[in-house]
């Protein structure tokens, strides 16, 4: 029994090994208007997600591009004799959570404060590949 529980915590290991993802944590973006980006690039394959994002008018984009990037990079040292249009890869799963929140105060007329809450997230980006065992 020993040895199987072994087995398996090396084969965990090694598919650990295999997976490329990425994190971003605390982005000052509200999630709601990330994963309305991240819905676009969920599924899709990395050259194409690439440029949804890239020419994308939301300003959550930008640090999903970055994040793609990053995973990319990431994938790229661990397969290192592998080429990115050979792998097939593609966007497997982006999961966005919620962050903490800032509350703060605005000035409003009269004397007045309006309550403002500032919202972040984090997102979490893991790429698969169609071609290679991944």
């Amino acid at each position: 029994m020993g040895v199987r529980k072994k087995n398996m915590a090396d084969q965990l290991k090694a598919d650990r090994k295999q997976r490329a993802f990425a994190k971003l944590t605390n982005c000052p973006t509200s999630p709601r208007k990330m994963r309305l980006v991240a819905d676009q690039v969920r599924g899709v394959e990395v050259e194409k997600a690439l440029q949804i994002l890239k020419f994308s008018p939301k300003e959550a984009s930008i640090n999903l591009e970055k994040l793609l990037l990053s995973a990319i990079a990431n994938w790229q040292a661990k397969n290192e004799d592998a080429t990115i249009e050979d792998a097939g890869l593609y966007v497997k799963t982006i999961c966005v959570d919620s962050a903490g929140m800032l509350k703060r105060l605005r000035p409003a007329p009269q004397g007045r404060a309006h309550r403002i809450r500032k919202r972040s997230n984090h997102v979490t980006l893991e790429l698969g590949s169609k071609n290679l065992s991944n």
